[in-house]
């Protein structure tokens, strides 16, 4: 664990003794970032593709940096905590912000659970919150009690199901779904979730002030970033709002059209998602009938699964299940999907 202090101005990554991996990985980003170069290189998930490289300004890293600390009134000196590999562009931009803001920079091997009374043990303090967090849904998920001591959280790399949702409900925290591509050098828009102190919230995603949004005909979305004028066409399905605003409705790559109806197995997913106690997607197979049928792959052995209760219409209902043993996944840890 590291505690790395940027709010001093006399910082030297130079300094930092690491102790395993992942904290070796942080002091390399530190020094090349500190470095004279004026970009640095960061890699796509694939979880949609072949992991490709992105090189990226450090100019527009930390204007990226500065839209989050605007958006959240991040100030110098808050305490935040990197809890991601750094490897990918959700973990570099941790230490970005960190830098370019002067947080105090709590940094731990990546896990799926987090406990504040270990990280106070380790730094010698007793913080009884932070500031400033960043975690995947699993995080979440698994550190309920830490999440609860989060000031200030934002969670990407896939949808809240909608247990964590009303798990999260009884907080009184800030916290926010991210939308979020390594092209867009991560985040562009949040969405907050509801909780009892934040009831009057719409349930829907908010770009940044400095972002464009708008559709292409395929009905995706696309974002004109502050970058050099860059703009991303993506292949996310979406309903705009307003203006600045937009619900995210699934991929086109992975609509399935089953017999003339289009179905976003995202939406499948999150109906599933209490229902089933284990890793699975929605994906297709040929059917001579439907063209596509739906079905279910589930992650772990063949057992009966119910889902009765789940709010499905008839059209959103697997005709088949699958059990895989193990998904093969992304290096980051990201489902790849398969049709059948």
């Amino acid at each position: 664990m590291l505690y790395l202090n940027f709010s001093k101005a006399d910082f030297d990554a130079n300094i930092i003794v690491p102790t395993n991996d992942f904290e070796q990985a942080v002091k390399d980003f530190l020094i090349e970032w500190f470095s004279d170069s004026d970009i640095m290189i960061a890699h796509t998930s694939g979880s949609t593709g072949t992991p490709k490289e992105i090189i990226l300004t450090k100019e527009n890293m930390r204007k990226s940096a500065n839209m989050t600390a605007k958006y959240l009134h991040l100030q110098k000196g808050d305490t935040a905590l990197l809890a991601m590999p750094v490897n990918y562009i959700a973990g570099k931009l941790m230490l970005v912000r960190a830098v370019e803001i002067g947080l105090k920079l709590i940094s731990i091997q990546p896990t799926s659970h987090i406990s504040l009374d270990e990280i106070n043990q380790s730094i010698q303090q007793e913080l009884q919150s932070i500031d400033f967090v960043a975690l995947t849904p699993m995080q979440v998920e698994k550190s309920l009690d830490f999440v609860a001591k989060c000031n200030k959280l934002i969670i990407g790399g896939a949808p809240l199901s909608d247990k964590v949702k009303q798990d999260l409900f009884d907080f009184e925290n800030e916290v926010y779904e991210t939308y979020a591509m390594t092209e867009t050098i991560t985040h562009i828009a949040f969405k907050q979730v509801k909780n009892k102190k934040f009831l009057d919230i719409e349930n829907v995603f908010e770009a940044f002030d400095e972002v464009k949004i708008s559709q292409d005909e395929r009905g995706c979305l696309v974002i004109d970033t502050p970058y050099d004028n860059l703009q991303v066409v993506t292949n996310d399905v979406v309903e705009l709002v307003s203006k600045r605003k937009f619900n995210w409705i699934g991929r086109a790559d992975n609509v399935i059209n089953s017999g003339g109806i289009k179905l976003f197995p995202e939406q499948i997913e999150a109906k599933l998602k209490t229902f089933i106690n284990s890793e699975f997607y929605i994906t297709s197979k040929k059917d001579e009938l439907l063209g596509e049928k739906l079905v279910l792959v589930v992650e772990g052995e063949e057992r009966s699964l119910d889902f009765s209760l789940a709010d499905l219409t008839k059209y959103q209902v697997p005709k088949e299940i699958i059990f895989i043993p193990e998904f093969p996944r992304t290096e980051s840890g990201k489902i790849k999907r398969d049709r059948y």
